[in-house]
C-alpha cells in the first residue's frame, strides 16, 4: 500500500513537472513567422498618432496580446498560432494599407472601421480565402474595388461605405455566393450595375446609394431569391425606367430609388407581401398611381417631386401601419379621400404625416377633422381657396423628419451617484437608484424600414437586448437622431446586472462578449430595423484601465493551456517509465520513513513555504472570481492571486471530489517543496483548512 502511495506521489510530481514545463513552453509558442512579418509591415504602413497599436513591437502577437489581434486557440497542425481576426475599430489610424494583409491567410475578420486610412484596397486581400467579414467603412480609401475580392468564397459582409472609392463594380462580385450584405454607399462608384450580380443566391441587402452609377436598372434583379433591401438613392440612371419585373421581388422589404433620374410609370408593387418602405421621390416619374393596394406593412410611401397625374387611390386608406405619405409637388387632381387618416386609430406614440402640397387637388371627400396625431399639408392646391380648409393650408413649419430625442426619463432625476465618477444611475434597474458603471455604445441603423422611430422604441429595446443576451432593463437608449440617408443613430448605455450592491461593473470577459456580439455580426437582422453598424465602443474609466492591464484581444492563458493539453498526456505517459525507475531506488528509504514519521499540520515547518489561511486566499483571488481563473482540469481550478505583500501567485484549488487526506496533502506539499528544476515553478505556500486544499506557486 505504501509503495502504491509513493508511486502515486512520484507520478504526480513528474506530471506536475511536465505540465509546468509545457505551460512555460506554451508562453513561448510563436505566431506563424510570416504572419508576424505581415503584422509588422501593416503597422509600418500605418500612422498611429495616439500609440493605440504601440504594443505591436512587443513580444509575440498571439501570446503577448497585441491590440486588436485575435488568434486561433490551436496550432492547426503546423506548430504555430495563427491570426484569425483584426479588430481596429476607431483607433485614429491613418496612412495606407500594406499588401502584406494578404499574408494573413487564416483571417476571418478584417475590421478597420472608422479610421482615416487612405490609398487603395490591396488586391492581395482577395487571396484570404477564409475571410468572412471585410469591414473598411468610414475611411478615406480611393481607387477601384479590386476584382480579386470577387473570389472570396466565404465572404459574408462587404462594408466599404463612406470612403472615396471610384471605378465600376467588378463583375467578379457575381461569384460571392456566400455574401449577404453589400454596403458600398457614399462613395464615387460609377458605371452600370452588372446584371451578373442577379445570380447571387444569398444577397439580402444591396446598398449603393450616393454614388455615380448610371445606365439602366438591371431587370434581372427581380430573380434574386432573398433580396430584402434595394437602396440606390442619389445615382443617375439617365432616364431609365423601373423594371416592371421588380413587382416579382417577393422578399423585398424596402425599395429606395430617390433622386435617380428615373422616368416612366410607378410599377404595380401590390404583389410584394411584406414591403415596408417605398421611396421613389425626386425623379421624373409620370402616369397615374396604381390603384391596387400595397402591403399592409407599409410605413412609408414617398412619391413627391415627380410628374404624376390622376387621382389619389383609395387603397392608401387601408394601410394600418402608415407613418408618412408624401405625394407633394406632382400634378394630381380630384378629391382627397379623408379615409387615409380617418380610418386610423393612432396610439399615443404613433404619428401620421400626409404631404399633398402643390398639386391640383380640389376638395376633400368625407369627414375633414383629423386626430391630433395626424398632420396634413395641403398648401398650393386649389382647395385652399376654401376658407374652411385654411388650417390645412398653412405653410409647413420646421416640423420635419429630423426628429431626435434625448432620454430624460429616470426614476432618480436628482440622484447623484457617489465616486468613482464612472458610476451612473441605472434608470430601469429593478432596484431604484442602482449606481453602476455602464458601457457606452454608438450604434446606427443603416436602412430602417420606418420614418418615425418612436412607436418602435420598445420593440427595438426587446430586439437588441435579446440579441445581446441581456435583461431588458440593462439596455438604455440615451438618445437617438436621424442622419442623412435616412439612417438612425443612437447612443446606448448598457448596465451590469443587479445582483447585490457590490455588483457595480462588468468583468472584462462580459465586456468582450458584448463587444464580440456587435462586431461578429452574429445577431439576427430584423425586418423592420434592417442592417446595423457599430459606430463606437469606447472603454472608459476602469474599463479602460483593466483593458490596458489585461488586453481584451489575443490568446488567453486558458487558451494556452488548451493548446498544450494534448501534449501533456503524452509527456506524462512517457515520463511514467522514468518515474518508476527512479522510485524503485528510493522505495527502501521511504519504507524506513513510513514507520517513524507522521505529519501533522502543526508540525510542518518548511523553509520558504508559508501556511496561509483560507481567508487570505479569498482576498487574494477576489473570492475566486471567474476573471482571476487562468486554468483548470480534473483536479480543480488555477487562479491568479495577489497576496497582501503584492506577490503574484498561481493558486491551485482542489475541487471537492479530488480532495486528499490531510496527511497525503501535506506529504505532497513537502515533496514539492524539495523539487527544484529550471522549468518547474517553485512552491511558495499552501492552505489546508475549512475543507479546502490549495497550493501556491510563483506566477
Amino acid at each position: 500500500m505504501y509503495l502504491s502511495r509513493v508511486c502515486g506521489y512520484g507520478l504526480f510530481v513528474v506530471a506536475w513537472l511536465c505540465c509546468s514545463s509545457l505551460l512555460i513552453d506554451a508562453q513561448n509558442l510563436l505566431t506563424n513567422p510570416e504572419e508576424v512579418k505581415a503584422l509588422q509591415a501593416i503597422k509600418s504602413s500605418l500612422m498611429d498618432p495616439y500609440n493605440n497599436i504601440s504594443n505591436w513591437d512587443q513580444g509575440d502577437p498571439c501570446t503577448s496580446n497585441w491590440t486588436g489581434v485575435v488568434c486561433s486557440n490551436k496550432t492547426l497542425g503546423d506548430g504555430y498560432l495563427h491570426v484569425q481576426q483584426l479588430h481596429l475599430l476607431r483607433m485614429n489610424l491613418s496612412g495606407s494599407f500594406s499588401s502584406a494583409l494578404g499574408q494573413l491567410s487564416n483571417l476571418t475578420i478584417l475590421d478597420f472601421m472608422w479610421n482615416n486610412i487612405s490609398g487603395i484596397i490591396p488586391k492581395e486581400i482577395g487571396s484570404i480565402s477564409s475571410l468572412e467579414l471585410l469591414l473598411l467603412n468610414g475611411n478615406q480609401l480611393t481607387g477601384p474595388l479590386p476584382e480579386e475580392l470577387g473570389y472570396l468564397p466565404n465572404l459574408k459582409i462587404l462594408q466599404v461605405d463612406e470612403n472615396q472609392i471610384s471605378g465600376s463594380i467588378p463583375k467578379s462580385f457575381a461569384n460571392l455566393n456566400a455574401t449577404k450584405h453589400f454596403h458600398m454607399n457614399n462613395n464615387s462608384i460609377s458605371g452600370q450595375i452588372p446584371s451578373e450580380l442577379s445570380r447571387l443566391p444569398s444577397l439580402l441587402h444591396f446598398l449603393l446609394d450616393n454614388n455615380n452609377l448610371s445606365g439602366n436598372l438591371p431587370p434581372e434583379f427581380s430573380t434574386m431569391p432573398n433580396l430584402r433591401i434595394l437602396q440606390l438613392d442619389n445615382n443617375n440612371f439617365n432616364g431609365s425606367t423601373i423594371p416592371s419585373s421588380y413587382s416579382n421581388m417577393s422578399k423585398l422589404l424596402k425599395l429606395s430609388l430617390r433622386n435617380c433620374s428615373l422616368q416612366g410609370p410607378v410599377p404595380n408593387l401590390s404583389q410584394i407581401p411584406n414591403l415596408y418602405y417605398l421611396d421613389l421621390s425626386l425623379n421624373q416619374l409620370n402616369g397615374t398611381l396604381p390603384s391596387d393596394g400595397l402591403s399592409g406593412n407599409m410605413t412609408t410611401i414617398l412619391l413627391s417631386n415627380n410628374s404624376l397625374t390622376g387621382t389619389i387611390p383609395t387603397s392608401f386608406s387601408d394601410l394600418p401601419r402608415l407613418q408618412k405619405l408624401s405625394i407633394a409637388n406632382n400634378s394630381l387632381s380630384g378629391s382627397i379621400p379623408s379615409s387615409i387618416w380617418q380610418n386610423r386609430t393612432l396610439k399615443a406614440m404613433e404619428k401620421l404625416t400626409v404631404e399633398l402640397q402643390n398639386n391640383g387637388l380640389s376638395n376633400i371627400s368625407g369627414p375633414i377633422n383629423p386626430s391630433p396625431n395626424v398632420t396634413v399639408w395641403l398648401q398650393g392646391n386649389p382647395l385652399c381657396s376654401n376658407s374652411s380648409l385654411l388650417q390645412f393650408c398653412r405653410f409647413e413649419s420646421d416640423e420635419n423628419n429630423s426628429q431626435s430625442s434625448t432620454n430624460t426619463t429616470s426614476v432618480c432625476p436628482t440622484q447623484e451617484c457617489p465616486p468613482p465618477f464612472e458610476y451612473l444611475s441605472s434608470p430601469a434597474s429593478p432596484v431604484a437608484c442602482f449606481c453602476a458603471a455602464p458601457l457606452f455604445v454608438g450604434y446606427r441603423l443603416k436602412s430602417p424600414e420606418f420614418s418615425d422611430f418612436r412607436p418602435y422604441i420598445n420593440a427595438f429595446e426587446e430586439f437588441l437586448s435579446s440579441g445581446l443576451d441581456l435583461f431588458l432593463y440593462q439596455l438604455y437608449i440615451d438618445s437617438f437622431f436621424w442622419e442623412v440617408g435616412p439612417r438612425l443613430g443612437m447612443n446606448l448605455k448598457i448596465f451590469p446586472v443587479y445582483a447585490n450592491s457590490s455588483t457595480t461593473k462588468f468583468n472584462m470577459s462580459e465586456v468582450d462578449r458584448i463587444f464580440g456580439l456587435f462586431t461578429l455580426w452574429n445577431m439576427d437582422i430584423s425586418d423592420i430595423f434592417g442592417p446595423y453598424e457599430l459606430i463606437s465602443f469606447p472603454l472608459q474609466g476602469f474599463y479602460r484601465d483593466e483593458n490596458t492591464n489585461s488586453p481584451s484581444f489575443g490568446l488567453s492563458k486558458g487558451a494556452l493551456v488548451g493548446i498544450v493539453l494534448g501534449t501533456i498526456a503524452g509527456a506524462v505517459a512517457l515520463s511514467t517509465v522514468v518515474t518508476l525507475l527512479i522510485l524503485r531506488a528510493h522505495i527502501r528509504k521511504y519504507h524506513a520513513i513510513s514507520g517513524k514519521h507522521r505529519f501533522s499540520k502543526a508540525s510542518i515547518k518548511i523553509d520558504g513555504v508559508k501556511d496561509f489561511t483560507f481567508e487570505e486566499m479569498v482576498v487574494a483571488t477576489n473570492n475566486f472570481d471567474n476573471s482571476t481563473q487562468v486554468g483548470g482540469g480534473g483536479y480543480g481550478k488555477v487562479y491568479k492571486g495577489i497576496l497582501a505583500d503584492g506577490t503574484v501567485v498561481a493558486i491551485k484549488r482542489a475541487q471537492q471530489g479530488s480532495l486528499q487526506g490531510e496527511t497525503e496533502f501535506l506529504t505532497e506539499i513537502e515533496l514539492l517543496s524539495r523539487l527544484h528544476h529550471r522549468n518547474l515553478v517553485s512552491l511558495t505556500g499552501y492552505c489546508d483548512e475549512e475543507g479546502e486544499q490549495l497550493s501556491l506557486k510563483n506566477h
